[in-house]
């Protein structure tokens, strides 16, 4: 570097004759061609020595623009002392420099942070029928990526702005003051920061993960993506319920998928007592060994009540998964009614009247009644 401040103060000492704002633009000219032509070199040095480091392969060409940027500045910062500006100039276009430099840094971070969380989840995969673990490693990874891009950023931002004298001392008396303002500002905070709090506990706790099943406000849907604030619940209308992230630290919701992808349905039919109930329970295992839905695991019918004019029949059949396991559920819904519509047409529900007049009444009004009711 003192080799290109010394070629600067060679080139400016042979460009006497020209006006001083001339040599100025050509020796900051000269200096990014030399560090153009250095990040060059430097980019197949380092394609050759990262060849076998697969990270590193991946991460110098999402990086080789603010290199090159970063080069360039502290090229132009040994330069612009040998130009013939003035005082002033040099420190502004120093500070501006210093300014693009914190920025490059913060940028190749987040780029670095981002590759780092790919390439990791690149060994997991969502689309596989039992992807409890790849569910758990992408909230995981995405929640904390999240939060490290944010905290990435508001430290660049914060060291940025500390580089400006105003600003500064503008920051330190207003935190140093215990008044209003600063209670003010920790109250406008205090979202933001429960929300990011929120989300490291998601992380770390996993109440609900990518592509989990869940009852959120009374809708069914899937977890379809977790940012820094808040949730995105895909519906099974395809709507989509947005719902802050201390949501879920906060209130109860169910989750369908906590610990697996297969699920249990159940189909409640009411019948009345004539009904056949090992038919039926023939006719559901049926069904069930027939449909593609269902994954060999449970299936089961229960009679769970009796009331005064029905009884109340539970078929209880197992899914790989929550979506499998709805299609299974109106499957069997809709083969078992037609199944006892079919062949015992008894077993439907019905009302039944009874007459408390005379046995001659009774008598001359029950079939016209039976067949009405019928």
């Amino acid at each position: 570097m003192e080799s290109i401040r010394a070629a600067s103060a060679w080139i400016r000492h042979g460009l006497g004759w020209l006006p001083e704002w001339v040599q100025a633009v050509l020796l900051l000219a000269f200096a990014i061609t030399v560090a153009i032509l250095i990040h060059r070199l430097l980019a197949r040095i380092t394609d050759r020595i990262f060849s076998r480091n697969e990270f590193a392969r991946k991460l110098v060409p999402r990086i080789r623009g603010p290199i090159r940027l970063a080069l360039i500045i502290l090229a132009v910062a040994l330069v612009a002392p040998t130009t013939p500006l003035t005082g002033p100039q040099i420190r502004l276009i120093g500070h501006s420099l210093l300014v693009a430099f914190i920025v490059l840094v913060g940028w190749s971070l987040v780029r670095a942070v981002e590759l780092g969380a790919a390439l990791y989840l690149r060994r997991y995969r969502l689309d596989v029928e039992d992807n409890l673990l790849a569910r758990k490693h992408f909230t995981q990874v995405r929640i904390l990526r999240r939060a490290v891009d944010t905290l990435i950023i508001v430290l660049t931002a914060s060291a940025a702005l500390m580089t400006f004298d105003g600003v500064r001392q503008y920051g330190v008396s207003l935190f140093a003051s215990a008044g209003a303002a600063g209670l003010v500002v920790g109250l406008a905070a205090q979202p933001v920061l429960s929300n990011l709090i929120a989300g490291i506990q998601l992380a770390i706790t996993q109440p609900i993960r990518i592509e989990d099943a869940v009852i959120v406000e009374g809708e069914y849907g899937t977890i379809e993506e977790i940012t820094a604030t808040y949730v995105v619940v895909r519906l099974w209308d395809l709507r989509r319920l947005i719902v802050p992230l201390k949501y879920f630290i906060d209130t109860p919701f169910q989750n369908w998928t906590r610990e697996g992808a297969a699920i249990l349905g159940t189909v409640m039919l009411y019948l009345d007592y004539r009904a056949p109930i090992p038919a039926i329970r023939r006719k559901l295992g049926e069904i069930a060994k027939a449909s593609p839905n269902w994954d060999h695991r449970v299936v089961g019918l229960q009679v769970t009540d009796a009331k005064d004019q029905v009884i109340e029949l539970r078929a209880l059949v197992s899914a790989r998964n929550s979506p499998r396991a709805f299609d299974l559920r109106c499957e069997v819904r809709e083969k078992l009614i037609a199944f006892l519509q079919a062949e015992h047409p008894e077993a439907l529900p019905r009302q039944r009247v009874e007459f408390a007049g005379g046995d001659d009444a009774g008598r001359s009004g029950y079939p016209a009644m039976q067949a009405a009711a019928e």
